[in-house]
């Protein structure tokens, strides 16, 4: 490769010669971007495939005969880990992330294109070593998708071989990857700005993901430890996590080891990991909807110091996942008090994005809906989400369907919008073509409604105690006989809005031959990523100079200006100098 020194920021390229280089061994973040992307879209769709067969098993018991119990357990153990953190958490740290932080800031490259290209590979191999675990004997592990020892590798459990042993090194392989990408993305966001960018002038959608990989560069190394650990105790007969276990008579040669321990080291990353996927999420949300309601967003310094205070409240709030695990009663109160703090600076995000909208010229196009769509299911699985922070709510519904409606409404429907609201608004940037406007909201509609009829009943049957991850339910003489009808209609409606993300798959190839071409700034935003000199984006993004920000990224509807948007890069007049922020 030819390197080309760019005495502007003191960086040096690496230009590819070839194809390979240009398109397989890439340092160019917006390829890396993509392939993030493509990676994080096909994992995903076999954790859709896998949720499509719960529904089935849950919806029709007994009529699949494939579906057995093992391979049950197996399912919802790797859908929720694959949504979790192979699809969600990689598609916006390790795509948009990619995509957007240099574009968003000014910059050429990522601070090491080198290690980026890299983290992509070895979060590649991660998800390659996740996936063989369904062909190992045994199959792939059905500890649940906490894996929470001694069951995720005692024998007589769904993979509690090799298929928890590969989970295991999948997930270390992961963190590896995430700590190469995450110092990209923290160092080119604070040292690789471009002139005029301070850090109150940066959108919102850098601030999330630049604060989301702050928590995941402190809470996965707890990830990492866990699982060196438990692999320890799988494969050398260690007892970090394991005690002392009798069975028929006969008593384990582990002793001393405490599950609870495992417990305290995944949740210190699980409930971060919520905000590493909420973060992404609440940043692009708010440029969606202040590109497509035509008006600043509300409040950006109060958005900014929310996202900075979620952030480091998301670390004292783990435990109240362990409720009913026996802890002090005093430490259920302290867990309790500081999940409904978090739930302010969450809660002031959600005013300000309605108060955005309010007496603004909201367009309502394809990104627009699936922002819109956002706020109302964020709203919903929080609220629900309160109920579950009280300890004396907790307890009862604890492991029922109310923790799933709740989870999936806040973390697996919310997200998606987002991901889909973002992937419409940025597709024209980085391939010169839009996306079909009505197979778009043919893809809303059906997502939006139907994930409603998917998770609004499971708070119902969860109310009524039907316990989650079970294989069947019997004769359900516990319960009414609705919870089977319910359960028939979730299925059916499942896989009514699984199809319908074939649509969106099938818009994305198609509209990259024969979408309509795009202009180089067709939703007329502010931001520095529409100011690029080519669309798509060169390697090295701005030509021989890079831009000069002299305003912040929300400057819409201003009085005086002679249209209703303000490119960053433009300098003050005398009628728009009082926008400059």
């Amino acid at each position: 490769m030819a390197h080309v020194a760019l005495a502007d920021k003191g960086q040096e390229l690496a230009h590819p010669k070839t194809w390979i280089g240009a398109y397989v061994w890439s340092q160019d973040h917006k390829v890396i971007g993509i392939q993030y992307i493509i990676t994080a879209t096909l994992v995903g769709l076999v954790a859709l495939a896998l949720s499509a067969m719960m529904r089935l098993q849950l919806g029709f018991p007994g009529v699949f005969d494939l579906i057995q119990p093992n391979e049950y357990y197996s399912a919802v153990t790797m859908h929720g880990m694959i949504m979790v953190v192979f699809m969600l958490t990689a598609f916006f740290l390790g795509g948009f992330g990619n995509l957007l932080i240099p574009l968003m800031c000014g910059a050429r490259d990522m601070a090491f294109p080198y290690m980026n290209m890299l983290s992509f590979w070895v979060y590649l191999a991660s998800v390659i070593v996740l996936c063989a675990s369904f062909f190992v004997p045994g199959g792939a592990t059905g500890a649940g998708w906490t894996l929470y020892p001694p069951q995720a590798i005692t024998e007589g459990s769904a993979g509690s071989g090799m298929g928890i042993i590969l989970m295991l090194v999948s997930l270390a392989l992961f963190i590896v990857a995430f700590t190469m990408g995450g110092l990209n993305y923290i160092t080119t966001a604070f040292q690789a700005r471009t002139r005029g960018m301070t850090l109150m002038r940066m959108p919102l959608s850098v601030w999330g993901i630049v604060m989301a990989t702050i928590l995941g560069l402190l809470a996965f190394p707890a990830l990492l430890v866990a699982a060196i650990m438990m692999l320890l105790d799988a494969l050398l007969g260690t007892s970090f996590f394991m005690p002392a276990i009798s069975d028929l008579g006969e008593v384990s040669s582990t002793t001393g080891g405490t599950p609870i321990l495992f417990q305290h080291l995944f949740w210190f990353f699980g409930h971060p990991e919520v905000y590493i996927v909420a973060l992404p999420m609440f940043g692009i949300a708010s440029d969606l909807i202040s590109t497509h309601a035509r008006k600043n967003i509300f409040g950006y310094r109060m958005m900014v110091w929310a996202i900075i205070a979620i952030g480091g409240l998301s670390f004292i709030v783990w435990a109240h996942h362990m409720y009913v695990s026996g802890m002090n009663p005093y430490f259920g109160f302290f867990f309790a008090t500081t999940t409904l703090i978090i739930a302010v600076p969450t809660a002031l995000k959600v005013y300000n994005w309605v108060l955005t909208l309010w007496q603004g010229n909201i367009h309502l196009n394809v990104p627009m809906l699936f922002a819109i769509g956002f706020i109302f299911t964020f709203i919903h699985g929080g609220i629900t989400g309160l109920f579950l922070g009280n300890v004396a709510v907790d307890v009862p519904l604890s492991d029922t369907y109310f923790v799933i409606g709740h989870f999936h409404m806040v973390m697996g429907v919310s997200p998606f919008l987002i991901v889909f609201g973002g992937m419409y608004h940025w597709y024209p940037k980085f391939t010169g073509r839009m996306l079909n406007d009505t197979m778009g909201k043919i893809h809303f509609w059906v997502t939006f409604l139907g994930t409603y009829a998917i998770y609004l009943p499971m708070h119902y049957i969860g109310i009524l105690g039907v316990p989650r991850r079970y294989f069947a339910y019997g004769s359900l003489d516990s319960f009414p006989d609705s919870v089977h009808v319910i359960n028939t209609s979730i299925t059916i409606a499942a896989l009514i809005v699984g199809t319908a993300q074939l649509l969106f798959i099938y818009n994305l190839v198609w509209s990259l031959f024969k979408g309509e071409k795009a202009s180089s700034n067709p939703w007329r935003a502010t931001t520095l990523e529409w100011q690029t000199p080519d669309t798509p984006p060169k390697h090295g993004n701005w030509g021989p100079e890079l831009p000069v920000v002299h305003r912040w990224a929300y400057s819409y509807s201003v009085p005086g200006a002679r249209e209703d948007f303000i490119p960053q890069t433009e300098e003050p007049s005398e009628n728009t100098k009082g926008d400059v922020h």
